[in-house]
């Protein structure tokens, strides 16, 4: 059945991938970008099924005017995918507190925005789905990414507890955790790269970048059969409520479950008995 879906950060990497196999698989597609004429271009100009607005994920006043766009055009909205982001590499001691809070406009507040603009028009017709994607770095955290996993687990608790709020109203949630896909994640206009400016730190940051960079085209993950599998999710009964994205999350996933049920018995002892003890008020 074709859905009218909004897709934040459509201009480049995987935002691109998730619009154009939207609109080859039929649906009503409103890309969104800060450079709506580079969105456009990107996907190959007009058609009847697409819409390209402006939206900087950053500016609540951006979105409310899509959303509102968005049901114009096409009369609803069925399926929100939070995609646009960023990333801030780098040790926590060399990322400005500016810096930090960068990341997290984007990240966090970003798709807040969207899907605050989002919810009233799904709330009315009693149906949606907000679709949001995190990362792995939502899940487990690594050495050089403090900042950005930060804002990607902040994320998943906010989607995690949105879940319950719009269920009632028959809008489902999806978290998507990738792994490495082959998007543009990890080229300059996406990531913003550490200057060193501590010693202890400079010999592993100048290694941590050039590992880094290194890895960008050679990601295992195929963005397009991401798109397609996110349109999948976005077309089942019961959604699922979170899609672990590519084999290298899922080893991720499940060395972090085992983690946390080993970390909770070894707390089984000492944090088994903090309760309050009545008999000795």
């Amino acid at each position: 059945m074709s859905k009218v879906i909004i897709v934040t950060g459509a201009g480049r990497g995987l935002g691109t991938d998730i619009a154009r196999e939207a609109l080859a698989a039929g649906h009503q597609v409103v890309a969104t970008g800060r450079r709506p004429e580079e969105v456009e271009k990107t996907l190959g100009g007009p058609q009847d099924n697409l819409l390209v607005t402006r939206l900087d994920v950053t500016s609540l006043e951006d979105a409310e005017a899509a959303a509102q766009a968005a049901v114009d055009r096409f009369g609803r909205i069925d399926v929100l995918i939070n995609n646009a982001g960023n990333f801030f590499a780098g040790y926590f001691e060399e990322i400005s507190p500016a810096q930090m809070r960068q990341q997290f406009e984007t990240n966090l507040f970003g798709p807040m925005n969207v899907t605050r603009a989002v919810l009233p028009h799904m709330r009315a017709q009693r149906a949606g789905h907000v679709i949001t994607i995190t990362s792995t770095a939502g899940l487990v955290g690594m050495e050089f990414t403090s900042a950005y996993a930060a804002s990607k687990f902040a994320e998943e608790g906010w989607m995690e507890s949105l879940r319950y709020e719009v269920e009632p109203y028959n809008i489902h949630t999806t978290i998507v955790e990738p792994g490495f896909f082959r998007t543009e994640l990890l080229v300059d206009g996406s990531t913003t790269w550490p200057e060193p400016s501590i010693d202890d730190y400079t010999e592993r940051t100048t290694a941590t970048v050039a590992a880094w960079k290194s890895m960008n085209g050679k990601q295992p993950g195929d963005p397009a059969k991401l798109a397609r599998a996110l349109l999948t999710i976005a077309q089942q009964e019961k959604p699922l409520l979170r899609f672990v994205a590519g084999a290298d999350a899922i080893e991720a996933a499940e060395a972090k479950a085992k983690e946390l049920l080993a970390q909770a018995e070894a707390s089984r002892e000492l944090g088994g008995a903090l309760a309050y003890d009545d008999a000795h008020a």
